[in-house]
């Protein structure tokens, strides 16, 4: 069942494995290179890309290094990725991000203060950015809070990015909504103290990730539409409310209606341990198809999709040092692990120099077959 062939709205994939959106900085003022290109086509063989965060206006930045899609060279650039990955019968998706409160001044025009829904610091929260000249992790900015009238700007900012990711040849767009950034902060009533339309009760707080996602469909399509969310996460600051459930059942209820092409959970060590009936529970609120990722192994994702709680199954580092991960939960092989080390950074190393399974000496296998548990 795993490795069955599904059709995701218009999009036909060639297995149920996806891969998670996961931040590399190797992209020097929001471009994409051949070297980018080569990351994802190298992983195409599961069913779904779904790539790094990709900023969707200067002021949306958290993190330096990071690709954008919000002005033609950004579009542009990105078609070499697009290109290469359907060159080997891959699809994919680009998640569009907007960070919110987590961003530091380096990373903003002007070194203006980011914005957020309320004018809360992310305690202990870091982004990576410039701080005396040097750069490297930093703690976040005090935000600002939105004037009403700038958040429609923002939406705009949304659809153009969605607009120039079909431009630039992807099958879709993930809109990132989860893991302590802005969708996320206004759902948060702890991260939105707003007393306008935008807050207080669960359907203002929701009001502008629907609004975000109503604007994208028009522009786009409803069927190239993906969304991912966090709940019970607490990064970045993010605290556990009341009325968790609340909130995530009006929310699938909503988005139910609009018919897009997917939901995808981020668990961020929670769900499947914790609260696994707030899995159960979300089948059945949400009428549509569901992306399920966090810490998960072959069984677990198997399980989840034979348990029918779960369509699509997202692995995030053990594709980083598999690009054959395809391949290698087929046949029961043994995973390469990843150098921490190289997560970030502009090198090759720890990027596209990676072996699939089939590449690596005898001695290097058998070493996999014999690491520890």
């Amino acid at each position: 069942m795993l490795f069955d062939k599904f059709n995701l709205k218009e999009t036909v994939l060639e297995n149920r494995i996806v891969m998670a959106p996961m931040t590399r900085t190797r992209s020097k003022n929001g471009i994409m290179t051949t070297m980018n290109a080569e990351y994802y086509k190298q992983r195409a063989s599961v069913g779904l890309i779904i790539t790094e965060g990709t900023s969707i206006s200067e002021t949306s930045m958290g993190y330096l290094h990071v690709p954008g899609l919000y002005n033609a060279a950004q579009t542009e650039s990105w078609k070499q990725v697009t290109e290469a990955v359907h060159s080997v019968g891959g699809k994919i998706f680009t998640q569009l991000w907007h960070v919110g409160r987590v961003s530091h001044i380096s990373n903003q025009p002007n070194h203006f203060q980011p914005v957020a829904p309320s004018a809360i610091l992310a305690k202990e929260s870091t982004a990576w950015g410039i701080e005396d000249g040097v750069e490297g992790r930093v703690q976040v900015s005090e935000p600002r809070a939105l004037v009403t009238s700038e958040i429609s700007e923002i939406i705009e900012d949304y659809i153009k990015s969605a607009k120039n990711a079909i431009d630039a040849g992807f099958d879709g767009i993930e809109i990132h909504a989860a893991n302590g950034y802005l969708i996320d902060q206004f759902l948060n009533p702890d991260t939105n103290l707003r007393m306008d339309q935008y807050g207080e009760s669960v359907q203002n707080r929701a009001r502008f990730v629907l609004e975000v996602i109503d604007a994208i469909s028009e522009a786009i399509g409803a069927d190239k539409i993906g969304i991912r969310f966090s709940p019970y996460g607490t990064q970045h600051d993010m605290s556990l409310f009341d009325g968790i459930d609340e909130l995530y059942e009006y929310i699938a209820k909503e988005i139910s209606k609009r018919k897009i092409a997917y939901i995808h959970l981020h668990d961020q060590g929670t769900l499947y341990n914790d609260h696994f009936d707030f899995i159960k529970k979300f089948r059945n609120w949400y009428k549509g198809n569901i992306i399920f990722a966090g810490f998960l192994t072959k069984e677990k994702a198997e399980d989840l999709i034979k348990e029918n709680l779960v369509d699509l199954v997202a692995f995030g580092r053990p594709l980083i040092s598999n690009p054959d991960l395809v391949h290698r939960l087929k046949n029961n092989l043994p995973l390469t692990p990843p150098d921490r080390d190289t997560f970030y950074g502009f090198s090759a190393e720890g990027y596209v120099d990676y072996k699939s399974f089939d590449e690596l000496s005898k001695q290097q296998q058998s070493e996999l077959y014999n690491q520890p548990a």
